[in-house]
């Protein structure tokens, strides 16, 4: 994103598409584990998948505005410039862009509720919280070492799960472990934003998982994620006798060579071609494990 850049491509860098299959890969999963345990239900299915493509869109809004707010968007910043804090967009239209996302989420909330009752509710709501929560309010999620775990949380057990539950009526065992592998590569494309941003996030007190852990640390994370990422399919595999469950292994190789770039990337370019390539590696695993899951 840079200044003479039109307002379409403004806002589509804000939106931040590179994220988005931490969206699309837990519905694609789900929808998987839905067909897997009683028959895909595509009303429901198509509706998640957009309520949780504007809940991720929302929440990289609320991102850009309430970072650049708090000061953790500096003219030092080696990831792509973001809109607010850039002076692209301005935080009040920053902030109803991030208003209107969520009303669409919400929309297609209120046709998930009618279907699936209060827990759809419940989920919705405190999906959409959290989002807000991650860098606004008086007590940012991110900025104490917790957007690890939100992620983890959200984008794994409560959209793999609740995309089953709408579909199914119940969440299945194997949403349950599905969601693992989901929410751990969710989780390491933010280990490698966060990495990127760690000597500027602790000058701006944003303590992340990666400010707190150090370089090695946060490298040992991203390990252990993608480590975990295959070992589900595996265990699944093993457990059930059906072979096929080990398709998303066949992307093992591409893991392996992301964790080399990771470790020996220095500059921003280079950070960011490993959060490009690890949500890359996500919805390519992500569309291997639907595919055998749903086989």
């Amino acid at each position: 994103m840079t200044p003479g850049m039109s307002a379409v491509a403004t806002w589509l860098a804000a939106a931040r598409p590179k994220t988005l299959p931490a969206a699309v890969v837990p519905v694609a999963v789900g929808t998987a584990c839905a067909e897997a345990s009683g028959g895909v239900a595509w009303g429901p299915a198509l509706a998640a998948l957009a309520g949780a493509l504007a809940i991720q869109i929302g929440t990289n809004f609320a991102n850009d505005v309430f970072d650049a707010e708090k000061g953790a968007d500096g003219p030092d910043r080696l990831g792509p410039v973001r809109a607010v804090s850039s002076g692209l967009v301005t935080a009040a239209a920053m902030k109803r862009a991030m208003i209107a996302a969520f009303a669409v989420a919400t929309a297609f909330g209120v046709y998930l509720a009618w279907l699936g009752g209060w827990p759809v509710v419940a989920i919705g709501l405190a999906s959409i919280g959290s989002g807000i929560a991650y860098t606004g309010g008086p007590w940012p999620l991110g900025y104490h070492g917790l957007g690890d775990v939100f992620v983890m949380v959200f984008f794994g057990f409560v959209a793999v799960c609740g995309t089953a539950y709408v579909q199914v009526g119940h969440v299945p065992c194997v949403a349950l472990w599905a969601a693992l592998p989901v929410g751990a590569l969710a989780t390491a494309i933010l280990v490698v934003n966060n990495l990127r941003d760690r000597e500027q996030d602790a000058r701006a007190g944003k303590r992340t998982l990666a400010v707190r852990l150090g370089r090695r640390g946060a490298l040992l994370e991203y390990v252990g994620l993608l480590a975990a990422a295959y070992a589900v399919p595996f265990g699944l595999a093993v457990s059930s006798g059906r072979l096929l469950l080990l398709l998303p292994c066949a992307t093992g190789p591409v893991a392996v060579a992301r964790v080399r770039a990771l470790a020996g990337a220095v500059t921003g370019p280079e950070y960011n071609a490993c959060l490009a390539a690890t949500g890359a590696l996500m919805m390519a695993h992500g569309v291997l494990f639907a595919v055998a899951l749903w086989l």
